[in-house]
């Protein structure tokens, strides 16, 4: 049975909202009166949805949204906002508050609010039940030569990563690294044949012979695969270029040096954040594994 807790210092507005609430069909309704008592009964209740008025004197809605988003950011909260505190609503929806309702309307809209961000908490719960029941997966993109669309799509993968856990916040960001310089190595380097001189390319230089090169004849059709193999224990990354390739085994092992050689910094920032990298014999596919944090 859903649990939704209604935090008011006052005891009539507590008690009005209550008596809304008790109208929806199965769903328990508890009750604080502070922002303290209501992070406590969360503590031994664990709601699924708090309902809060916003001008309260301990501690006030706006206080008691952060709170919660601190210490239970699984659990929505709805605001009751009463004439003049349009503001501060606003604010606490940007510190992820999930709804409002106006005092003034409590009877013909909290019962409706309440039961739609019910519904999409338990949404989130079957979502993740069936996410524990994954096991592995594979994807395929195939990409134009674009580098517009590398960020979106690292975007989507470090959200994948992020479901299921393979590593933490700064590990999502040293694979998102990775991906991005193979990606643009892939479309860059593979199929538009771009040479780096030994100085460089400033950005603006590096995407204006990008799109001169995509109209080009000789590339315009080539594309980038990049097929991704996820299970709970790693991920692989493989990325594959239509070029003429190169010799792997004739690129030096980078090291420290390459941080200031133009040329290898790319390889050096994908070696050292992903756990094993290797080349096809043809040079024109990277394969890059992360496995899950110890």
């Amino acid at each position: 049975m859903p649990t939704v807790l209604v935090v008011d210092d006052s005891a009539v507005d507590r008690k009005i909202a209550g008596s809304q609430l008790e109208k929806l069909q199965d769903v328990r309704v508890l009750a604080a009166g502070s922002g303290n008592e209501a992070l406590e009964l969360i503590q031994r209740h664990a709601p699924d949805v708090v309902v809060t008025d916003l001008q309260m004197g301990e501690m006030d809605g706006l206080q008691l949204v952060t709170e919660i988003r601190k210490k239970h950011p699984h659990i929505p909260v709805i605001l009751m906002t009463a004439h003049g505190s349009e503001e501060i609503a606003v604010a606490a929806l940007q510190r992820g508050a999930a709804s409002y309702v106006p005092k003034r309307n409590l009877a013909q809209d909290l019962c409706d609010t309440v039961e739609n961000v019910l519904n999409i908490a338990q949404v989130r719960k079957q979502r993740q039940r069936l996410l524990d029941c994954w096991v592995q997966s594979e994807t395929q993109y195939l990409l134009e030569n674009d580098l517009t669309l590398i960020p979106p799509l690292i975007a989507h993968l470090q959200e994948k990563l992020g479901q299921i856990g393979l590593c933490d916040e700064t590990g999502m960001i040293r694979v998102a690294v990775a991906l991005h310089e193979a990606m643009v190595n892939a479309i860059v380097h593979g199929n538009l044949e771009i040479k780096t001189p030994p100085g460089g390319f400033d950005e603006k230089t590096l995407r204006q012979l990008v799109a001169e090169r995509r109209q080009m004849e000789a590339y315009r059709d080539r594309r980038i695969t990049v097929i991704v193999e996820e299970s709970r224990s790693e991920a692989a990354y493989v990325i594959q270029d239509e070029g003429p390739g190169f010799d792997p085994h004739a690129v030096p092992e980078p090291s420290a040096d390459s941080l200031d050689r133009t040329a290898g910094r790319g390889l050096l920032l994908i070696r050292t954040f992903m756990d094993e990298v290797f080349h096809n014999e043809s040079g024109n596919q990277i394969t890059m594994i992360k496995r899950r944090d110890v």
